[in-house]
């Protein structure tokens, strides 16, 4: 972390061995980080052309515009990066705070709240819940749980050929 804050290996056991993150959370998300030993497998999981899907929970303060919201579904361009989600939908809404559900293949670097600002929504929680064939399920917080060798090859098997 640039700014020497605690970050998720801070706090890992230490008797976990050497481990590398596949895909990132930035400080101020939350939700499924996936964690492996194997550095080549972390590459080719993280590639929009694996076509893993990744899934988010996002709430957001503003007024929604929500057939201006869709068009990212087709691709939008904010300040000459391209932008597209799978899927957006309203999960809820009030007069303040909306809940949106988000998926997508190519996690840039603050996607989504680069395109949420672009709509004139602040993000004031972002939860990863899915990322591929692994949702986060009902861990909690900080919850650590490890897959044995036969869980992830029957998991990522098919989407790895």
């Amino acid at each position: 972390d640039p700014k020497n804050r605690k970050t998720i290996f801070d706090i890992l056991p230490t008797t976990l061995p050497r481990l590398i993150t596949i895909g990132r959370l930035d400080y101020n998300s939350e939700g499924l980080l996936l964690l492996t030993t194997n550095g080549e497998l972390a590459r080719h999981v993280e590639l929009p052309k694996t076509g893993w899907i990744r899934k988010y929970r996002v709430r957001v303060h503003g007024k929604i515009n929500e057939s201006r919201l869709l068009k990212v579904t087709k691709g939008i361009t904010i300040d000459n990066i391209k932008y597209k989600f799978e899927e957006i939908t309203i999960e809820s809404s009030n007069s303040s705070n909306s809940w949106l559900n988000i998926s997508l293949k190519e996690g840039k670097n603050k996607e989504i709240r680069n395109v949420m600002e672009y709509f004139g929504l602040q993000v004031n929680k972002l939860i990863r819940t899915s990322y591929g064939p692994f949702n986060i399920g009902n861990l909690k917080k900080g919850q650590i749980r490890e897959l044995t060798s036969r869980q992830l090859k029957s998991s990522i098997a098919a989407q790895l050929l």
